[in-house]
């Protein structure tokens, strides 16, 4: 049940891709539907080793993870494909002949879309990193804290989909910003075997008035490294918080920053995290998971930063709502957050994950300016 449970959303979009192709294979029969089969099985197969007990049966290479992309990217278009023309068969075309042409046009624009906006999230989305400043209100912060500049990074998931160039982009972006602090909250890398010593070298290069700190994500988990990540990146001045928490000052102010390591998803969320808290601070709290905001909000921290959506990494708005796999396991997906007079912001992170494609969620280097409020 613990297998199946980490990889609920694969096994999630497995079950979707397969619905729709038998659908379609309904509909179509002959060539036709056998083809569509073929496909939903090559896009079920791309997941299926996407799933965590899977990777010890891939192969090494970045060949592999681009053809495990490929395969996962086809099952995302095929499927907007399927939605499109049960769409499109919906409309008749009238005897009209002119009337009939245009029609058929438009509908093979329509189910054509799908391809189209995925190649697009390959070659360019996922390539759109930007930086996003936003201005986070603390009620009774202090004075010495009031435009606070802190920059954060996560979600870099450096290997065969993110480049040393397109990271040390990122790690410039943050430097950029001239920041008081920077955080890295979580998954340096997806799995065992990715560069991590790269990917901690260029992270070394981040610059901050009042140092650099992290927490672990689910990656770290995966990949089995989280002793070796704090170790090592403590050896280049990259602090990372396992359940621990360290007294910054700033002028006559204190700020109180802890971190986490992965919360599983759904389950106990801060189990003694209170224990990290310091009374006449600001206490600022580092998880990867957002899901535990609403836990940390009880405790009484005042800033929360977390990642691990992606921003919903492929997100569709429908209807002024964003639609993504992020929102069947989690409300907080992307942005700020208020519970109370408790703050959270999630990013969008900088990597990929499964498919190298973002789609209506561009990466992220984000700028928070802690602004007094009363």
């Amino acid at each position: 049940m613990g297998t199946w449970s980490k990889n609920l959303p694969e096994c999630l979009a497995i079950g979707i891709v397969v619905l729709c192709h038998w659908q379609v294979w309904k509909w179509l029969g002959g060539k036709a539907g056998w083809w569509l089969a073929v496909s939903g099985l090559f896009g079920s197969l791309g997941m299926i080793f996407e799933m965590h007990w899977a990777w010890r049966f891939v192969p090494g290479g970045a060949w592999f993870f681009w053809a495990r992309g490929a395969a996962i990217a086809w099952a995302i278009c095929s499927c907007g494909m399927i939605a499109a023309l049960a769409l499109v068969r919906r409309v008749k075309p009238r005897h009209d002949p002119g009337r009939r042409m245009v029609l058929r046009a438009a509908q093979t624009a329509v189910v054509a879309a799908p391809a189209a906006i995925t190649g697009f999230g390959i070659i360019v989305g996922r390539r759109d990193l930007r930086p996003v400043e936003v201005n986070l209100p603390v009620r009774g912060l202090a004075k010495d804290l009031d435009g606070l500049r802190i920059a954060q990074l996560s979600d870099v998931h450096y290997g065969p989909f993110l480049s040393r160039r397109e990271l040390g982009a990122a790690v410039g972006m943050a430097n950029e910003f001239r920041p008081h602090l920077t955080m890295l909250t979580g998954d340096l890398i997806t799995r065992d075997g990715d560069p991590l010593d790269e990917c901690l070298d260029e992270l070394a290069r981040l610059r901050a008035e009042s140092g650099v700190w992290g927490c672990m994500g689910n990656h770290e988990i995966y990949a089995e490294c989280e002793e070796y990540v704090a170790r090592e990146g403590l050896r280049r001045g990259l602090r990372f918080l396992r359940g621990e928490q360290r007294e910054l000052r700033f002028g006559d102010a204190r700020l109180n920053l802890a971190g986490v390591d992965y919360q599983k998803m759904h389950g106990t969320y801060l189990v003694g995290a209170e224990t990290l808290r310091r009374g006449g601070a600001l206490n600022l709290l580092l998880t990867h998971n957002p899901d535990a905001f609403r836990v940390a909000a009880q405790q009484g921290w005042d800033v929360t930063l977390a990642g691990h959506t992606h921003g919903g990494q492929v997100t569709v708005e429908y209807l002024h709502q964003h639609v993504n796999f992020a929102r069947f396991f989690t409300r907080y997906v992307y942005g700020h957050y208020i519970e109370g007079e408790s703050s959270l912001y999630v990013t969008r992170g900088i990597g990929t994950v499964g498919v190298p494609a973002r789609i209506g969620a561009p990466p992220e280097v984000t700028l928070i300016k802690l602004c007094a409020t009363s």
